[in-house]
């Protein structure tokens, strides 16, 4: 009942900045005097199933190709985890790596990743996701070819370096992309979808690993290398069809008709979502998102979940192996913990969509990903700590696409919301270095100190910034249904109304 009444007080609040802002001279964002009606004469039924069929199409000709380009970028990222572990003949030992090598590989690679992620969407919106996707595909899937032809530790380097440059732009610029096609609580389900991906790499990493492993000596190459090659061949060919699978945004879609693309971009407008092929690039935006304590608290919970994601990625065919599993044996008892939190992170959006408890669904998830790691910490016996490994890979994965479809649905603008999301998505991917540095070989086979960091990292950052989100937001909906934010659009011009973006006293945040 207590949500009934606030949909209604909100609903009245929106009405009353809308007459403020037709007053003005401008209209309401809900409103779309430039964009024709296709479904003139219909009811309200006939309009539901045109806008149903609308979504389903949307959704099965964008959801499917980006989730394979994610998972192509996931696997080429975390692969060298099983390459290290890969027999007869290891990465390691070919490349005569010793001591934190290994360590420094993974450092490098967040480096330039999270160093280039905040600016990422500003050159995405510069030269279109159409050039920059298949662009950057094409590239890292170069790169990660080559890099199963070095020949020495700084080869590696190098090459781990531009990787990182090359992938930093998808994650932040496909959660953009999205965020331009879909409705804010239409936003979740498909985000976990696509970062679902992440841990069907993982669950197809292990099983893909195991069987190239066995091409070790083909064409005079350890097995490990095949592992880079291969994959990084799938990943450039992949890439070759990305022009021709990817639009720009809702007004440029040649798979939908004329009448469709109306209703994409009025179903948009609706809920009150600035077109972002109208929005032009400012540094005002840029400002706008720096300067919003949202950034930096969704920032705060993003660096818990990254920190933690990239910890059990990296790590845990080696964890595998410190829990007594060998070789591909190892690679193999690493893919049911990743098919759990598929599972589980589609589950998660879509409760979160419906229910639009997001604040909620990250404080339970990641809660049970704490336990998990407790029992890492505490127990000695190998079924409990594997155990362990289901529901901390659980209870990461599913903050991941909560975390960043929350930030999203709570930014009114195209452009400010693109520079959020590379803002959180960029400072998240900078405690991959932490992640990349707390496993050392000599904490083997418990790994109490890396364990012992990513869960503080869960507790502290992950669910402790959830828990302060969720307040603060409640806090300041109930100031705006109480009409103590009403001031801040008084004496202002219609086109300064508008630019408040989530700023105006009627737009409602999701907690």
């Amino acid at each position: 009942m207590a949500d009934e009444k606030n949909i209604t007080v909100a609903a009245e609040k929106q009405n009353q900045v809308a007459s403020e802002l037709e007053s003005s001279g401008i209209n309401s964002p809900a409103e779309y005097d430039d964009l024709p009606d296709p479904d003139v004469g219909k009811s309200d039924e006939e309009r539901a199933i045109l806008d149903k069929a609308l979504l389903r199409k949307i959704d099965l000709w964008l959801i499917p190709w980006l989730s394979l380009l994610y998972l192509l970028s996931f696997l080429d990222r975390t692969n060298i985890g099983n390459a290290k572990v890969a027999v007869p003949v290891k990465m390691e030992t070919s490349l005569h790596m010793t001591g934190r090598d290994y360590n420094d590989a993974l450092t490098i690679f967040f480096v330039s990743y999270a160093g280039a992620e905040p600016l990422t969407n500003i050159v995405l919106k510069r030269y279109t996701p159409r050039y920059f996707f298949t662009g950057i595909i094409i590239l890292w899937g170069a790169i990660m070819t080559v890099m199963g032809c070095v020949k020495n530790q700084p080869g590696l380097l190098a090459c781990r370096f531009f990787l990182g440059l090359a992938e930093a732009g998808l994650f932040p610029g496909v959660n953009y992309y999205l965020s331009c096609w879909y409705r804010r609580q239409e936003l979740g389900v498909r985000a976990a979808i696509f970062f679902s991906a992440a841990a069907l790499a993982g669950s197809f990493g292990g099983l893909l690993a195991a069987a190239i492993s066995n091409m070790h000596g083909v064409g005079g190459y350890e097995g490990w290398r095949w592992i880079f090659i291969l994959e990084g061949l799938a990943t450039v060919f992949v890439g070759m069809f990305c022009y021709w699978m990817t639009f720009d945004f809702p007004d440029t879609a040649a798979f939908l008709t004329p009448d469709e693309r109306l209703r994409a971009q009025r179903r948009l407008r609706a809920d009150n979502q600035t077109r972002a092929e109208a929005e032009k690039i400012s540094r005002k935006f840029v400002f706008q998102a720096i300067k919003d304590w949202k950034t930096w608290a969704y920032a705060v919970q993003y660096m818990g979940c990254l920190c933690a994601l990239y910890s059990i990625s990296l790590f845990l065919p080696s964890i595998m192996v410190a829990l007594g599993y060998k070789g591909n044996r190892a690679q193999l008892m690493s893919v049911p913990p990743y098919a759990a939190a598929a599972v589980m992170t589609v589950a998660v959006g879509w409760f979160a969509d419906r229910t639009k408890m997001r604040g909620y669904s990250n404080m339970a998830v990641s809660l049970m990903g704490c336990v998990g790691f407790v029992m890492l910490l505490a127990s000695t016996n190998p079924h409990v700590q594997y155990a362990g490994t289901f529901l901390a890979a659980s209870g990461i994965y599913p903050t991941v696409p909560n975390t960043l479809t929350w930030a999203s649905n709570n930014v009114e603008g195209s452009l400010k919301r693109g520079v959020m999301v590379g803002i959180v998505v960029g400072w998240g991917n900078l405690n991959g270095v932490v992640s990349s540095n707390i496993w050392s070989p000599g904490d083997a086979p418990r790994y109490l100190p890396g364990h012992g960091i990513v869960f503080s990292y869960m507790f502290l950052f992950l669910f402790g910034g959830s828990v302060f989100t969720h307040i603060m937001l409640k806090r300041e909906n109930r100031l705006r249904l109480e009409g103590k934010r009403d001031h801040w659009i008084e004496g202002k011009t219609a086109q300064e109304i508008s630019e408040l973006g989530d700023l105006r006293p009627d737009f409602i945040y999701t907690t």
